[in-house]
């Protein structure tokens, strides 16, 4: 993990420790808040030899603002080269960081964060002096007067190996009362699930919904004195999901500047306020997206015009690139990025390839591996956890179970195992050894009575694997409104090896799709893989689609859907 140094102004003493020079300060360093016009907390989150990457958060304890400035000047050779949530500029030694046009407005007692990337050489010394509006400020370590982080994990600066470990997790109020309205929902409704800001409107909340705040907010509130994760959805990418219509988005392929000042902006900005700071911000960053340019472009009988187009503008790798920088800029945000499911890369031609787009964006639009803290797969699909019936090993007759129809020579069998084998494939074109998978199991149970309680029968390799699959999809590419799927693993921290944790990421009873084209505001279109009269398409080898019927808009609460997957939950419902 990064190391992070903090300059105090008042009282300051150096002392040197193991990770370098360090600034503390004395009980001096601290005056009466209404005694101090602003303060400043100065952290350097990530330094190499040659560059760093700083954060800076701004609390106002004078008269309201409209706008603001802040000033300060490096005694070294300092350069910004990129920031985030201000106009950073810089002539000589002196720097100027001016507000966007989304938060100009600071109000007494309250703070504002930005950050930026830097180069430098010899030594980085610290800043010492700033300026609000042309006012000195001392500068807050956060323990105390003038404005605090509240303490925690997030407030100092590093990042736990595992943010799920000894961790309470959200549970989202709106989706709780939802579930618990149904007949039987009070078993699950208070199961963590993930926030989805999955449009610009859904970040200060819509249609009298929660936004990002109120969910922080409730957060706290549920918090108490332990720890708690929160997992968000961050999914808005322009051209998302382009080789589908449900969950195609507002932003067309070339909005990739909306998508940073609109849509990441001011997300970065709401998770750097410090009043959050104590939060463990879990962010699953753009799901669907990355895998659709391995997969479903170029001479592929997958491919189509739209992921092409997002292949050839680069608008995927610069969203995700950009969104990872100015997210993991942010101490106490997780990010982990999606990596689809076995049904998706776990083909030869797909898992390495897959590996090395990721590598890419994650390197792109002042990214670094670092901004990583892991992957997450399965998201709102419906793969096994663990097959115990068959292996990818097996054979029948001599022929293998990778020639089986279902398996159709994948080299994985569940997403258990995918999500493992992936890690490593991961760390081997080099991100971070620590990283860990996240799995959702909110829909991939298939319990009930079609449960087969052991192996198929040997006379043929298909009938091996489909008398004993758990996953009863008619083909694994089938992902709209599952018929036959369950509730699976319940969420719980660290379940297996490199697994974070399993999650409930996507909040079971939200449609897939519209079951047939509903006329809407949300840029959502009609699939037909929703359909279930539909025959198919290359992507699930021409087979019926397996989608329920009646099914709302995606995001839409489905009342038969939650029904189904209470049913035929696995491990099984009290």
């Amino acid at each position: 993990m990064s190391r992070t140094r903090t300059p105090l102004l008042a009282a300051l003493a150096l002392v040197a420790g193991a990770s370098g020079t360090a600034l503390t300060t004395t009980t001096a360093a601290h005056a009466a808040a209404d005694a101090i016009p602003c303060t400043v907390a100065y952290t350097v989150q990530n330094q190499w030899d040659t560059g760093f990457t700083a954060a800076v958060t701004v609390t106002n304890n004078a008269a309201a603002k409209s706008s603001w400035a802040v000033k300060w000047s490096y005694a070294g050779d300092q350069k910004v080269t990129s920031g985030w949530n201000a106009q950073i500029s810089q002539s000589g030694s002196d720097v100027t960081a001016t507000n966007e046009s989304y938060n100009g407005t600071l109000a007494t007692g309250s703070s504002i964060s930005f950050g930026f990337n830097g180069t430098y050489s010899g030594t980085d010394t610290l800043p010492t002096t700033f300026t609000l509006d042309g006012v000195t400020c001392n500068v807050d370590d956060g323990t105390g007067g003038g404005g605090g982080t509240g303490g925690g994990t997030g407030g100092s600066g590093t990042r736990v190996d595992n943010p799920y470990d000894g961790a309470k997790v959200y549970v989202n109020p709106e989706w709780s009362a939802k579930a618990a309205a149904e007949p039987g929902g009070t078993r699950v409704s208070n199961e963590p699930t993930g926030v989805w800001l999955d449009h610009i409107a859904a970040i200060n909340g819509d249609n009298g919904g929660m936004g990002l705040r109120d969910h922080l907010d409730a957060a706290l509130a549920q918090k108490g004195s332990g720890q708690e994760v929160v997992q968000l959805v961050v999914y808005d990418l322009p051209g998302r999901d382009c080789s589908a219509l449900a969950s195609n988005g507002e932003l067309g392929p070339d909005d990739i500047g909306k998508y940073e000042s609109q849509f990441i902006d001011p997300i970065a900005a709401i998770l750097a306020d410090p009043k959050y700071a104590s939060l463990r911000i879990v962010t699953t960053i753009e799901l669907d997206s990355l895998p659709n340019l391995v997969t479903n472009t170029g001479s592929r009988a997958t491919a189509t015009p739209q992921c092409d187009t997002m292949l050839a503008n680069g608008n995927y790798v610069k969203g995700v690139g950009y969104a990872l920088a100015k997210l993991g800029a942010i101490p106490n945000v997780y990010n982990y990025l999606d990596a689809g499911h076995h049904g998706w890369l776990g083909w030869d031609d797909n898992f390495a390839a897959a590996a090395n787009v990721f590598k890419q964006a994650a390197t792109t639009s002042g990214a670094t591996v670092d901004d990583v803290q892991g992957f997450v797969t399965n998201t709102a699909n419906y793969s096994a956890l663990k097959e115990d019936n068959f292996a990818i090993n097996d054979t029948v007759n001599g022929t293998s179970v990778r020639q089986s129809k279902w398996v159709d020579w994948n080299r994985y069998a569940d997403e258990l195992s995918f999500a493992q084998a992936f890690r490593t494939e991961l760390v081997s074109v080099g991100f971070n050894s620590n990283i860990g998978m996240l799995i959702d199991t909110s829909r991939n149970g298939w319990g009930g009575s079609a449960r087969p309680t052991g192996p198929g029968p040997r006379t043929s390799v298909d009938a091996y694997v489909d008398g004993g699959r758990y996953d009863r999809r008619i083909h694994v590419g089938n992902w709209c409104n599952q018929a036959g799927a369950g509730l699976g693993e319940r969420p719980q921290a660290s379940p297996a090896p490199g697994i974070d944790a399993y999650v409930w990421m996507k909040p079971p009873g939200e449609s897939d799709g519209s079951s047939t084209a509903i006329p809407n505001n949300e840029g959502k279109g009609f699939d037909r893989m929703c359909d279930p009269t539909y025959t198919g398409n290359a992507r699930n080898n021409n087979n019926m689609s397996g989608a329920l019927p009646n099914a709302p808009l995606s995001g839409h609460w489905f009342s038969a859907e939650f029904q189904q997957l209470m049913q035929n939950a696995y491990p099984p419902l009290p």
